[in-house]
């Protein structure tokens, strides 16, 4: 009747695959199916457990012990593992997968068939050849939640159980495995001894090592994260490693640095032709008009020949250059003004901070050399930093050649060994320029009308004829009182 037992369950194991799906959560001790060679578990006594090794579709070798003494009462058949080190473990898991025969479909056997067998475990600091079944701790006795009868094995379905236990905290350096037979009929197919960890891993754009829980369950482990290559912290960047091996609770981040983007966890140097100028997790761009980055991992764009950046421009903006000079540069001169006007520039070199100066020389009429216009020549506006295109020039004196450039300049004039370009204009005058009252005082001023008084002009340049008198609107710009000499 055993013999007859043992193959049933034989027949019952041929053409199964036993894989287990891979688990990055655990660290694999021992797995039987993994092992090609033998595996030098001990028996005792000698006839109690049998080894048997099967192959399977893949040519793989499948260790299994049976063991089927049912007959006989009073059974304590031992099948102990080889010597397992715990490597950094301190709580071990144990998977058994087996079949169990159901005793009601074996005859005359009430009373000796049992259908549980019990798990014990050993702690040592080395392996040893003796084998002293007192020394062994009980962890549990295992039962199986579907069993085989008979009519399984003819139909070929396999009943198979699938147990996990937990034991430690383990606290040498190995220990041994113990399955203690009571009078079962059972097929143990395969072992699976491991701990669980929380595995490396990459969040935020930082990496966190393999870590082991705490023996306590409860009790959360926390890991601080090291940024990756070319990244750097903004937050502390913190995981949880629970007793199940999960993360939780991520905390704090890394972001990449200056010239680096993020893609996949990692950052990776802005390719040639982009720039990124500032720490984060934004993506590389691509250079600005008139710039250019020829290695990797640029923070900036530089600017082609010719064109600039200004101090205050970002590094996302174009380079440009210095506005051409101004267009059609015309002056009016009547009795009592000089006005010079102008268009802009065809070029304003990309840029919307155009403005204009006005430089002035003086040449007598007898050709003597030019000299810059003394203070006494003043314009209305001033002659720099002008943002319109007309000026009025004040205290000019009779019988002399003026020579005026008007210079359009941007965010970017001057900067490189660009020349200078102006528009030119000469203009002799016949007659001085008008004076500027320096003083205007308010006598009385009624809804409608307003008394005015003014001292007469100092050093006029000719003998005065008249006043003139312009006022604005509140706002609109500031009144003039001009003197009209000949």
């Amino acid at each position: 009747m055993t013999f007859q037992l043992r193959i049933c369950l034989s027949f019952a194991l041929m053409g199964v695959t036993l894989t287990d799906p891979e688990h990055p959560n655990q660290v694999v001790l021992l797995d039987t199916t993994a092992v090609l060679g033998e595996l030098g578990w001990m028996t005792y006594p000698v006839n109690g457990w049998d080894a048997i090794t099967e192959m399977d579709e893949q040519n793989r070798p499948i260790h299994t012990f049976q063991v089927c003494h049912v007959m006989e009462p009073n059974q304590n058949n031992w099948l102990r593992s080889s010597w397992i080190a715990r490597q950094e473990a301190q709580r071990i898991y144990v998977e058994l997968r087996f079949t169990l025969r159901d005793c009601n479909s074996i005859p005359w056997v009430s009373g000796t068939c049992k259908e549980t067998f019990n798990l014990h475990y050993l702690e040592t600091d080395e392996p040893h050849s003796h084998f002293r079944p007192s020394d062994y701790a009980k962890i549990d006795t295992i039962a199986a939640d579907e069993s085989f009868t008979q009519t399984d094995v003819g139909e070929r379905v396999l009943r198979l159980n699938t147990e996990v236990r937990e034991l430690g905290p383990v606290h040498t350096k190995g220990f041994y495995l113990g399955f203690q037979d009571v009078g079962a009929c059972i097929a143990l197919l395969s072992v699976r001894v491991y701990y669980k960890k929380c595995p490396s891993t990459l969040r935020n754009l930082a990496a966190f090592p393999d870590t082991v829980p705490r023996v306590h369950s409860s009790a959360l482990v926390e890991v601080r994260g090291a940024c990756v290559l070319n990244a750097e912290e903004r937050d502390t960047p913190r995981l949880y490693c629970s007793a199940d091996g999960d993360w939780l609770v991520p905390l704090g981040r890394c972001v990449c640095s200056v010239g680096y983007e993020e893609s996949d966890g990692l950052c990776l140097a802005c390719k040639s032709g982009f720039y990124k100028a500032f720490a984060g997790n934004i993506k590389c761009s691509k250079c600005p008009p008139h710039s250019f980055s020829h290695s990797e991992a640029s923070a900036l764009c530089h600017c082609e020949k010719g064109y600039y950046r200004a101090g205050k421009d970002p590094p996302s903006t174009a380079c440009t250059r210095p506005p051409s000079p101004p267009r059609n540069l015309v002056y009016i001169m009547n009795e009592t003004a000089l006005f010079l006007q102008w268009a802009p520039p065809s070029d304003t070199g990309g840029r919307k901070d155009v403005t204009y100066n006005v430089l002035c020389q003086r040449c007598s009429v007898e050709g003597q050399a030019c000299q810059p216009c003394d203070s006494d020549v003043r314009f209305v506006p001033p002659a720099t930093g002008l943002t319109r295109t007309s000026v009025a020039v004040q205290d000019f004196v009779a019988n002399a050649n003026y020579t005026f450039q008007i210079e359009a300049v941007n965010g970017v004039s001057g900067m490189g060994r660009t020349e200078r370009k102006m528009a030119n204009i000469t203009i002799s005058t016949v007659q001085a320029g008008p004076s500027l009252v320096a003083a205007v005082k308010k006598d009385w001023a009624t809804q409608s009308t307003i008394a005015l008084s003014w001292q007469e002009a100092e050093q006029p340049h000719a003998a005065i004829l008249d006043y003139e008198i312009k006022y604005y609107e509140k706002g609109a710009g500031a009144a003039e009182l001009l003197v009209h000499s000949h």
